[in-house]
């Protein structure tokens, strides 16, 4: 009956909710008394994760229980999971494993086994993973090209005063959000304050440039290559079945021909 149970994908599903739906009101608990109860319920939850694993382990075999790469997955979530676990339950005061309760913002981790029970996700995985392997060079590049042009605007505007520019790194990052379209407006109006009107005129020109080459034309290339990697594998399909039927059609046809050419011959 137990085992039966943990092989169950429901009931893995319904511990996955009420895991997540603790960890959620955790977060509005502050002091450790509150949060006690709910302790005590996720523990328990990451208890009943690892006798999951364990009886899977005894009913599949070591080689079959990571036959499945979901079952890998599994096993990796429920192993982040254990060092919150050992520090709930044995003392740390006595033990010396304090280093541990930096591991307990891993149990969060659990909820991605919900990822498992999505409908189609095995083929929405592999588009995405397509889709990478297809893009990978245009993505390279765009993060060279942030590169560029964030380290170009570090030099040329680290004594603005501005702190979107104050080292390379914040530069980098400014000239990210200025490619996804945020603080394209900002950013060039805090600048400006610094310098004159004709050296304003060729800072929004820069910016400008930026802004369309990065943040209209980039990330719309990337995005566009990326969509289409992802769809390209229902044409293919369509393409194939279209095929197989040109091919049926044509030795129907042909069929018909040589029937009809030996009924003329007699």
């Amino acid at each position: 009956m137990i085992k039966r149970l943990f092989l169950n994908d429901n009931f893995i599903l319904w511990l996955i909710l009420i895991n997540s739906v603790i960890l959620f009101i955790d977060g509005y608990f502050s002091a450790d008394s509150q949060k006690l109860i709910l302790r005590i319920l996720d523990n328990f939850i990451t208890f009943l994760f690892i006798a999951e694993m364990i009886v899977k382990l005894m009913e599949l075999g070591i080689k079959g229980y990571f036959q499945s790469n979901w079952r890998k997955f599994d096993f990796i979530l429920v192993m982040l999971s254990i060092p919150a676990f050992i520090t709930f339950i044995f003392d740390i005061s006595l033990l010396d494993v304090s280093f541990l309760l930096v591991f307990r913002i891993l149990r969060v981790f659990k909820t991605f086994r919900f990822f498992k029970f999505i409908p189609n996700v095995g083929e929405l995985l592999q588009g995405v993973q397509r889709a990478l392997k297809a893009s990978v060079f245009v993505l390279i590049s765009f993060v060279i090209y942030i590169f560029v042009i964030g380290i170009l605007s570090f030099y040329l505007f680290k004594n603005s005063g501005s702190g979107y520019y104050s080292d390379p790194m914040i530069s980098l990052y400014s000239t990210f959000k200025i490619f996804t379209i945020e603080g394209w407006f900002e950013i060039p109006e805090q600048i400006i304050a610094g310098y004159s009107e004709s050296t304003t005129f060729f800072i929004y020109l820069y910016f400008i440039f930026v802004v369309l080459t990065g943040g209209i034309f980039g990330l719309s290339i990337v995005n566009s290559i990326f969509v289409d990697s992802m769809i390209s594998d229902n044409n293919d399909g369509l393409e194939k079945k279209i095929d197989s039927l040109d091919h049926k059609v044509a030795e129907l046809i042909e069929k018909l021909n040589s029937n009809e050419a030996g009924k003329n011959t007699r």
